[in-house]
């Protein structure tokens, strides 16, 4: 018989009557089905009322990366639609991530504006540059807000923090209230940006990943990784599946904004780009499989 439990499979053993095993030695207790399970080095112990069934891990889902930052553009919430929020696309990327939350992955995320005010196209259009970040700012907020709702719907739990105060809808952003929400087991969205007028998300991906020691930033997009021009308008455009931040200076690739990238460079912060529509790319990334293109030194 196979159970599945806290990322393992067990495959059954024996069975034994629970008067005959000295159970003194077993010091570390699991839950698995409201029942306990006892463990003592690499056996697993399922409790029941008269027996004690023995176990053995078969296989172990070995996550690559224990802690990471997701970041999602404004865009990508759009899913079909020219505008706004697609609540099919939210719940499909809301699934995603409750599978890296099963697997005891912390995750934060912090997501653009795009989709329902930039301020650097407002700010084309004669709008004050300042007053046009700052409703951008609110845009990740309204954003933050629609992806909460949907990890909530799948069982999550999630805190809002906004780098701007909105104390009725949001946490302040506080570093050590992050990082402990995520030794929890939740979720973490960042909104407002930096809180900052002329930085982007992008920026403030990298300067949260770096604030909480995140082991990676994982943008998703809508292609499936760093190109050598737009594949979208050029048919000949070659993919890399590794590259330096060197290199990507060098070249002009266009991954972040240069002050995000250059500021991920600088401590060292590897940034891998993939398809995040594609479904189970998220997790096969934390896992540590080639999808989509690795940004390293």
């Amino acid at each position: 018989m196979i159970y599945n439990f806290n990322g393992y499979t067990y495959q059954h053993i024996e069975k034994i009557n629970k008067c005959h095993h000295n159970m003194a030695k077993v010091n570390t207790t699991y839950y698995f089905n409201n029942t306990r399970i006892l463990t003592k080095n690499n056996r697993h112990h399922l409790s029941t009322n008269n027996f004690l069934t023995i176990f053995v891990a078969n296989k172990s889902t070995h996550m690559h990366y224990k802690r990471i930052l997701l970041k999602l553009s404004g865009e990508a919430l759009m899913g079909e639609r020219q505008y706004g929020i697609d609540p099919i696309r939210l719940a499909e990327y809301a699934q995603e991530i409750k599978e890296l939350v099963d697997k005891k992955v912390e995750v934060a995320i912090v997501i653009g504006g795009g989709n329902i005010f930039r301020g650097v196209a407002g700010a084309s259009r004669g709008m004050d540059r300042v007053q046009g970040d700052h409703m951008g700012m609110l845009a990740t907020v309204i954003n933050g807000l629609a992806l909460q709702s949907a990890l909530e719907d799948e069982d999550i739990q999630v805190r809002l923090q906004s780098a701007i105060k909105i104390n009725e809808v949001a946490e302040p952003f506080i570093r050590r209230k992050a990082m402990r929400h995520m030794e929890k087991g939740r979720v973490v969205i960042f909104g407002g940006g930096t809180g900052n007028p002329y930085f982007t998300t992008d920026s403030a991906a990298v300067l949260r990943a770096i604030e909480i020691k995140a082991d990676v930033i994982l943008k998703g997009t809508r292609v499936d990784g760093i190109y050598s021009s737009d594949p979208e308008k050029n048919s000949d455009a070659t993919k890399f599946d590794d590259i330096s931040f060197e290199d990507v200076l060098r070249k002009g690739l266009k991954v972040m904004d240069t002050t995000a990238f250059t500021l991920s460079q600088e401590n060292e912060l590897p940034i891998i780009v993939f398809d995040m529509n594609t479904k189970g790319n998220l997790m096969k990334v934390v896992m540590g499989e080639k999808i989509g293109t690795k940004v390293n030194l």
